[in-house]
């Protein structure tokens, strides 16, 4: 299946959780935190203004972003469990 997010909103895959604490003790799925830092997988056109010319948005597919912890709609597509958000849910572009 394939997904095209509207307007300024993309789809995000989170990056796995860790497990393990750095002494190696390994943590069960309810006390591990979610990371808040993922992959853009489908990005929209962008938003439109009052004049109904599209402003891009300031992120591609491929970028690795930052986002606030509570961001964006799960949404399961296929077998993965993705993040669908707005541009303004995105707090930085994680440059290697």
């Amino acid at each position: 299946m394939k997904i095209r997010p509207l307007h300024d909103r993309v789809l995000v895959k989170r990056e796995e959780e860790e497990r393990k604490t750095a002494a190696g003790i390994v943590l069960p799925d309810s006390a591990s935190e979610k990371p808040n830092r993922g992959e853009i997988i489908a990005a929209g056109p962008g938003k439109s203004n009052d004049k109904g010319e599209v402003r891009a948005i300031g992120v591609k597919v491929g970028d690795k972003v930052l986002f606030s912890q509570y961001a964006g709609t799960k949404v399961k597509v296929e077998d993965d469990e993705l993040l669908m958000m707005g541009e303004d849910d995105i707090l930085a572009v994680i440059e290697d």
